[in-house]
């Protein structure tokens, strides 16, 4: 018994030390994951820093490419009304050449006839002439013939000249023509590269944000800026005197702003508490998008997550956006008509395939627009 204490000693201990080492052990567990937490917050933080000069590059570069989306329908405007012209002077050409034909046929038939009868010789037939009055008919109608060939010939001069002068305009068109289609052709090739570009930068900015977190927190930040875009357009609204009536009786007969198949994702998940506020409309790149209804543009610009975006206002609080948009063909401050082409269907935003992105807003709160689009 005399042994018990001593060896009691160090259990005692044990125990008594037990609830110091357990909370020792859960502080330094909590510390641990407190600092992982803020590992990877730091690199989730780092790769949206990377990801968001990589969307600065993106942004020049989809703006760029926007730019060069309308030279090029400006160029191709100026082919097909070159083409117009040619084809009209073409036309004028031709006809210029059956009418001298004519005239030609005309004055030599009746060169022909007066030869025939002698008329080509004005003081014979003078000579021939015994009775007055026969004379003065004779001269009457001498003087009104060669009125009307003086006329002819005039004509004919007139149209020589002016065939002549359309075919240099011919000449000038053609030659234009030329240095347009190479003017096109160096545009298609700088937007070949600055495609190119696009797609590198679209790539990296993929390896960047590779984790749900950070496309998540992507989603939102997208969203936060879109929101911030229409509260400002909707602020600059109210300070205008607008006489835009809204669109509360247009339910079911908005115009569809482009022609592809509708793929309605109002309300859907997108990606953790993230959902869609809009619409998609598939499509070709290059395809009109056109307003759904007659307002005035308060936002044209380029938006990360949604690209190339214009918002329309159409009053009362009511307004329409379109994104990932190629090319915006309209400005702030311009109005629009029904069915009016605003922007040219694109993929900008970082998107991999061409789609209209579509939002109906009453204000500011997203609305489904399928209900107020007509039917296809």
């Amino acid at each position: 018994m005399k042994f018990t204490r001593p060896l009691l000693w160090p259990c005692l201990f044990c125990l008594l030390a037990w609830p110091v080492l357990a909370q020792d052990d859960t502080d330094q567990q909590l510390k641990a994951l407190q600092e992982q937490i803020k590992q990877r917050q730091q690199q989730l933080d780092l790769r949206l820093s990377d990801a968001k000069e990589l969307e600065a590059s993106l942004q020049k570069a989809e703006k760029d490419i926007a730019g060069l989306v309308k030279d090029v329908k400006r160029t191709r405007t100026r082919l097909d009304a070159n083409k117009a012209e040619q084809d009209k002077l073409k036309k004028e050409a031709g006809q210029l050449q059956r009418k001298i034909r004519q005239q030609q046929d005309a004055l030599g038939a009746q060169l022909r006839s007066a030869y025939m009868t002698g008329q080509h010789d004005f003081t014979k037939m003078l000579l021939n002439q015994e009775d007055a009055a026969k004379l003065e008919r004779m001269l009457s109608y001498y003087g009104y013939l060669n009125k009307a060939r003086l006329t002819q010939i005039r004509e004919f001069t007139e149209m020589v000249k002016r065939l002549e002068v359309v075919r240099l305009e011919l000449v000038g068109k053609q030659t234009e023509l030329v240095k347009l289609e190479q003017v096109q052709e160096a545009q298609r090739q700088l937007m070949a590269s600055e495609q190119k570009k696009r797609e590198r930068t679209l790539s990296e900015l993929a390896k960047r944000i590779d984790t749900e977190a950070a496309q998540i927190e992507q989603l939102q930040i997208n969203e936060q800026n879109l929101i911030q875009a229409i509260q400002r357009a909707a602020e600059l609204a109210a300070r205008q005197n607008q006489t835009l009536a809204g669109l509360d009786n247009m339910k079911g007969k908005l115009l569809r702003p482009a022609q592809g198949r509708l793929r309605d994702l109002f309300g859907k998940r997108r990606q953790g508490q993230v959902h869609w506020k809009g619409v998609l409309f598939q499509g070709n790149t290059g395809d009109a998008v056109r307003a759904v209804h007659h307002g005035k543009v308060l936002f044209a610009d380029w938006l990360r997550g949604f690209g190339l975006v214009t918002v329309i206002d159409h009053g009362d609080g009511y307004m329409s956006l379109y994104g990932y948009n190629q090319a915006l063909l309209k400005g702030v401050g311009e109005s629009v008509e029904a069915g009016e082409e605003v922007a040219l269907l694109g993929q900008t935003g970082g998107q991999t395939s061409p789609a209209l992105y579509f939002e109906l807003r009453h204000k500011g709160q997203a609305i489904s627009p399928a209900g107020w689009l007509e039917k296809p």
